[in-house]
Formats: C-alpha cells, sequence, structure tokens
C-alpha cells in the first residue's frame, strides 16, 4: 500500500463533507458571527477553502514561516463570494491530491515545522502535519461552520450520515 491509497480516502471524504458545508454557507450572512469573540461565517469560510492549500507546500518545504522577519505575514484569503470561496477550496484540493499522489511514506516520515518569526510552533513528520494541521484542522472549523449553520437556521448537511435537516 502507498502512502496516497492509505490517506486519500478520508482526505477525499473529509474534503468532499466540507465543500457540502460551504456550499450551504449563507452568503448575505459572511458577516455573522456568534460571539464578538468568534471569527464570522466568512472568515471561517475563507479558513476551510485555504487549509488544503497548505499540502502541498507541506510535502514540497522542510517548513513554512508564517511570519516571516521582515516580510509580510500570511494572511487568511478575504473572499465576500461563495463562488470565489468554492473555486479556491476546489483548487487547493485539486492541487494537494495531486501532492498526495506522489508522497511516498519515508518523505512523509520526515520533518516539517510551522514557524512564526523563525520560531517553530509545530514540528513533527510531514504525514502528521496532513493529519493534524490539514485534516483535523478542517474538520474543526467545519464543525464550527455547521454550529453558524444550525444558529441562522439553516439546514446542516449530512456528512457521516444524514442530519436533522435530512430525510
Amino acid at each position: 500500500m502507498t502512502y496516497a491509497e492509505l490517506i486519500l480516502p478520508e482526505f477525499d471524504h473529509e474534503m468532499a463533507s466540507t465543500r457540502k458545508v460551504l456550499e450551504s454557507l449563507p452568503e448575505d450572512k459572511f458577516d455573522w458571527k456568534a460571539h464578538p469573540k468568534s471569527h464570522t461565517i466568512g472568515w471561517n469560510a475563507n479558513h476551510l477553502a485555504e487549509i488544503p492549500g497548505w499540502v502541498a507546500g507541506t510535502i514540497s518545504s522542510k517548513e513554512w514561516d508564517i511570519a516571516p522577519i521582515g516580510e509580510e505575514p500570511y494572511r487568511t484569503p478575504e473572499f465576500q463570494t461563495k463562488a470565489d470561496v468554492l473555486a479556491l477550496f476546489d483548487k487547493n484540493v485539486a492541487e494537494a491530491r495531486q501532492a498526495l499522489s506522489t508522497a511516498s511514506f519515508e518523505h512523509m516520515g520526515e520533518t516539517w515545522s510551522l514557524l512564526m518569526g523563525g520560531v517553530p510552533v509545530i514540528t513533527m513528520p510531514r504525514a502528521g502535519i496532513i493529519r493534524s494541521f490539514v485534516i483535523n484542522h478542517t474538520i474543526h472549523h467545519r464543525a464550527i461552520s455547521t454550529v453558524y449553520l444550525r444558529l441562522n437556521d439553516t439546514p446542516v448537511p449530512g456528512m457521516y450520515g444524514p442530519t436533522g435537516d435530512e430525510k
């Protein structure tokens, strides 16, 4: 079994579920947030769209500094339409699938680091980064989005089976 054969079924399932949630988000409520300390629906949608875009860089490099000293820090996209969010998501998922399809177990076992101003924030094998920083992180923000859907009386799509909104 290859690394791709191991990870892609899970990746594909979670990305398909995430796309269903993104499709369900009410574009007219992108500025809505559940609490003053919470992010908006729109921020969460953009974040979900950007996360799969981190896969190719994780596989092709040894680290990523999101706030390099003397340079502009990384910023989450700020798309205002569902169509733009979905286009970014689809592009990032396709690029991620391509990168994952050629990755070997040996390469995925090598250490990778997320840096902030040159200081390590996360360091672990690439395979762990894909599971935690990409897939689990996506599931976390997707769950927030489903709560936002529910709080706005918007039907929640099923991901692991039907929801109370589906028959």
